[in-house]
């Protein structure tokens, strides 16, 4: 039986009803209509529904949407600022860090909560921070190359 949620949602407050089973990651796709944030392996070990939890990346396969109530959750539709990218994904697109697109919305969003909390990061602090992302088409190089160079761009 559903039960009401609210969440705020890319800065938009949202009441919704939803299963007491149901992932974070289920309810943005399939509730919200947020389908940005991919599904990969709906295990917690890709990274492809990387959001952003009261600031923090998690993956939301593995968030309990309930457990979600009251937060904020950023996700990857949530970050540019009418037709501006957010600098994050103005650098993937400028430096290749795109390939088959699958991956970069958790990327991104990884990226983003890194560099919230650190805005002159190392390159050990980027690998370290994406570590959960994985990526099948990229050897990360370019991946990288982009969230230095947002870094630089802040």
């Amino acid at each position: 039986m559903k039960k009401p949620l609210q969440l705020n949602i890319n800065g938009e407050t949202r009441h919704i009803l939803v299963e007491p089973f149901y992932s974070l990651l289920d309810t943005l796709r399939d509730e919200l209509h947020l389908t940005g944030t991919k599904k990969g392996c709906d295990e917690g070990d890709c990274g492809a529904c990387t959001v952003l939890l009261n600031g923090k990346p998690v993956t939301s396969c593995l968030v309990l949407a309930h457990s979600a109530h009251d937060a904020e959750v950023t996700t990857v539709e949530g970050l540019a600022t009418g037709n501006v990218l957010h600098p994050v994904q103005q650098a993937f697109a400028d430096h290749g860090g795109l390939q088959c697109g699958f991956c970069t919305p958790g990327l991104i969003m990884a990226a983003v909560g890194l560099l919230q909390q650190n805005s002159q990061p190392t390159t050990e602090d980027v690998k370290f921070a994406i570590n959960g992302n994985l990526c099948r088409c990229t050897g990360y190089t370019k991946v990288i190359e982009a969230i230095m160079a947002a870094a630089g761009s802040r």
